[in-house]
C-alpha cells in the first residue's frame, strides 16, 4: 500500500506543474493591456516555460548521480514557485519572461525526477497504471488553472494567479521533502558512480522518447488547430473551444483505465494500435459537418487514453542505476521534438492557409507512435531471447 500513498503524494504535488503553466495563458489578455503586448509575444512567453528543457535535461539527469531524488524534486518545485513569484512582481514583459524561464527549469527537474520516482516504486508491477495516474495530474492542473486563474484575475488582477500557483508549488515542495521516501530496495544503494547507458538502453530510451514526443506534439497540434477546423465549418469560437476541451477532460479518467487494462492483460502494442487508430479517426472526423462532439468524445475516451502507457516505456527501458541519466536522455529528445514541431505546423498553416493541413500532420504523428512502440518491443524481446539462449548454453 505504501507505493499507492507515494503515488497520491506525487500526483497532488505534480498538479502544481499544470497549475503554474496555465497562469500565463489564463491572464494573457491582462498582460496585453498591462504591457502593450501582441499575441505573438504572449505566445513566446508561454513557450519560454518549455525552453529550459532542451538545455537542462541531460545535466539534470547527470546530477542524479550526486543528489537524491527528493532533493531534486524539492528544488524543482521551489524554482517553479520562485519563477511564478518573479512573474507576479514584474514591471515589464521581460520580467515575466525571466520568471517563466526559471519556472520552466523547475518544471524540467520535477518532471524528470517525479517520473523516475514512480518508475522506482512501481518497477515490475502496475507501472502503466501508475504512470497513467501521474501523467493525468498535468491536465488536471491545467483544468484547475483554467477555472481558478480566471476567477482570481477577475477578483484581483493578473498578478494573483501567479502568486497562488507559486504558493501551491511551495506547498508541494514542502510536502515532497517531508513525506517522500524511496523504496526499500533503493535506500541503501547509494549513488551510482556511472551514468553510462548500455547499448540496449540507448535504443529503448530513444524509441520511448520519440513515441512520447510525437504523441504530445500531436496533442498540442490538436488543441491549437482543432477549434479552427470547427470554426471553418461554422461553429463559433467559444463553442469550438468547448467542444475540443471535452477530450482533455475525458482523458483524465480514460488514461487511468487504459493503464489498468495493459497492466492486467498485457497486449501493450495492440492497445496502442487501437488507440492511435481512434486518435487518427477522431481527427479526420473533425472536418465532418456536425461531428465535432463525437470526434472529441472518441479522442478523449480512446485516442488520448494510452498517455501513461507510452510514458511507462521510459521506466521499462532503464535499469535503476542508470535511470536518472536515462531520463535526462529521454526528456532531451522529448523537448527537441516539442521544440521542432510547432514551426513545422506553422509552416504548413502558412503554406496551405487551412487548419486541415496541421491536423493532417497531427494524424501522421499519432500514427507514428505505433511503429516506435513496435521497435521498442522488438529490441526488448530480442535482448530477452538472447539472454535466455546464453543461460541455456
Amino acid at each position: 500500500m505504501m507505493r499507492w500513498k507515494i503515488l497520491a503524494l506525487l500526483f497532488f504535488a505534480r498538479i502544481g506543474l499544470g497549475f503554474q503553466f496555465q497562469t500565463l495563458g489564463s491572464v494573457s489578455d491582462g498582460l496585453v493591456v498591462a504591457f502593450g503586448l501582441d499575441y505573438a509575444s504572449v505566445g513566446l512567453l508561454v513557450g519560454l516555460f518549455m525552453a529550459p528543457g532542451l538545455i537542462l535535461a541531460l545535466p539534470a539527469g547527470y546530477l542524479g548521480r550526486l543528489i537524491a531524488d527528493r532533493e531534486m524534486v524539492t528544488f524543482g518545485f521551489a524554482a517553479l514557485a520562485l519563477g511564478g513569484l518573479l512573474s507576479s512582481m514584474a514591471e515589464s514583459s521581460v520580467g515575466v519572461g525571466i520568471g517563466r524561464v526559471i519556472s520552466g527549469a523547475g518544471f524540467l527537474f520535477t518532471t524528470l525526477y517525479l517520473t523516475k520516482m514512480v518508475a522506482d516504486w512501481f518497477e515490475g508491477r502496475e507501472i502503466a497504471t501508475a504512470m497513467s495516474v501521474l501523467v493525468m495530474s498535468w491536465p488536471f492542473g491545467i483544468a484547475m488553472g483554467q477555472v481558478g486563474h480566471a476567477w482570481l484575475e477577475l477578483a484581483f488582477d493578473w498578478r494573483a494567479p501567479f502568486l497562488i500557483a507559486s504558493a501551491y508549488c511551495m506547498m508541494a515542495a514542502m510536502g515532497v521533502f517531508a513525506l517522500y521516501r524511496p523504496p526499500q530496495s533503493h535506500r541503501n544503494a547509494g549513488f551510482s558512480t556511472s551514468a553510462r547507458l548500455a547499448g540496449l538502453e540507448w535504443r529503448l530510451v530513444l524509441c520511448a522518447a520519440a513515441a512520447w514526443g510525437v504523441f504530445n506534439a500531436a496533442y498540442v497540434t490538436y488543441l491549437t488547430f482543432g477549434p479552427k477546423v470547427l470554426e471553418a465549418s461554422g461553429t463559433s469560437a467559444v463553442a469550438a473551444a468547448g467542444v475540443i476541451s471535452i477530450g482533455s477532460w475525458l482523458m483524465i479518467a480514460s488514461g487511468t483505465l487504459c493503464g489498468q487494462i495493459v497492466d492486467r492483460f498485457g497486449r501493450r502494442d495492440v492497445v496502442l494500435a487501437l488507440c492511435m487508430s481512434g486518435a487518427v479517426l477522431s481527427l479526420w472526423m473533425l472536418s465532418l459537418q456536425g461531428a465535432g462532439v463525437l470526434a472529441s468524445l472518441l479522442f478523449g475516451l480512446v485516442g488520448m487514453a494510452p498517455a501513461g502507457v507510452i510514458m511507462s516505456l521510459a521506466g521499462l527501458a532503464l535499469r535503476p542505476q542508470s535511470r536518472a541519466f536515462g531520463m535526462g536522455v529521454f526528456f532531451t529528445n522529448y523537448y527537441a521534438i516539442m521544440f521542432l514541431t510547432p514551426p513545422a505546423v506553422g509552416a504548413i498553416q502558412d503554406a496551405t492557409g487551412q487548419p486541415e493541413g496541421a491536423i493532417l500532420l497531427a494524424m501522421v504523428l499519432f500514427a507514428s507512435v505505433v511503429p516506435l512502440a513496435l521497435a521498442f518491443t522488438f529490441f526488448k524481446t530480442r535482448a530477452t531471447s538472447a539472454r535466455q539462449t546464453e543461460q541455456k548454453a
